[in-house]
């Protein structure tokens, strides 16, 4: 299978105005490349057809230069062998840890040393989202681990939008034994199996290919975790509510830190009498809801 990149170099401090734009237009198939060390930056796109790569550039540019974003070269096209598109990836993924839960790029496991009583979830993110770099996931990974030692890991966890798995996985790692992961990309449920079998905890995460509503149809949860984009995460407010049990938490991110006001406010008309709190890291929040028991 062939993938065609679109790549347009821009300045290396406007890479965070262009990440939230992209993040805002729900621009899925683009990203922002930053090489940290000799300070440059790119947008780069990535699809089946060139055609509709550079449409969707000229629907961006605008856009982003409206927030100050300018492009220093003209784009660059090429064709992608599977070889490249698939382990592109592998440079933007780093092992980290918090508390005693590492996350580390499965490449790496013959060389990392896990520290005695620690524990590691082995990842191969592919094309999902979820290596726990970005700020959403160590948003929801931290919370997670919180929940998990100040209120047991007895109760029901689902994952909204499983990306790679890693919430879900990182879930059953902590000793939940009750957890469900689904997202509407196949290939995201794919890759989350997929970091499952690495980890020999196939079977112990249902992952699914469901949307929102679907996915929740029917279900209460003790943690429910959804990583996703503020306006989606506000038009479902009521059904993200809605599954959450009595005494349960629901853990929301994905948030600009500029929206939390917003989404914090949207939950709250939905789910009054809640106890609520935020979190920033960078550019990024979450916003936590507790539902009275």
């Amino acid at each position: 299978m062939a993938l065609h990149e679109l790549k347009i170099e821009i300045p290396a401090a406007a890479a965070g105005a262009a990440d939230e734009l992209l993040l805002e237009h729900g621009a899925a198939a683009w990203s922002v490349l930053e090489d940290v060390i000799v300070r440059r930056a790119w947008l780069v796109g990535i699809g089946p057809a060139a055609a509709a790569l550079a449409e969707e550039w000229a629907g961006l540019a605008p856009a982003l230069a409206a927030v100050g974003v300018t492009p220093l070269a003209a784009p660059v096209a090429r064709e992608l062998v599977e070889a490249d598109w698939r382990d592109s990836y592998k440079a933007h993924f780093r092992a980290w840890r918090f508390d005693r839960l590492h996350w580390v790029p499965v490449w790496e496991r013959a060389t990392y040393v896990v520290p005695p009583g620690d524990a590691v979830l082995w990842l191969d993110p592919g094309l999902a989202f979820g290596t726990g770099n970005h700020e959403t996931t160590r948003l929801c990974v931290e919370r997670l681990v919180v929940c998990a030692e100040e209120h047991g890991t007895g109760g029901r966890v689902i994952d909204a939008g499983c990306g790679s798995g890693i919430l879900a996985l990182s879930a059953a790692l902590l000793g939940y034994r009750d957890v469900v992961g689904f997202d509407n990309d196949p290939e995201a449920v794919r890759v989350s199996e997929e970091n499952a079998a690495l980890n020999g905890l196939t079977g112990r995460v249902r992952f699914a290919t469901a949307d929102l509503e679907t996915g929740l149809a029917g279900r209460q949860a003790d943690l429910l975790l959804a990583n996703i984009q503020a306006d989606v995460l506000l038009r479902y407010a009521a059904v993200l509510t809605g599954a959450v049990a009595p005494g349960g938490t629901l853990i929301l991110s994905g948030i600009l830190a500029g929206e939390n006001g917003q989404v914090r406010a949207g939950f709250e008309r939905v789910a009054p009498g809640w106890s609520v709190n935020a979190r920033v890291m960078g550019e990024w929040s979450d916003v936590v809801l507790v539902r009275p028991a």
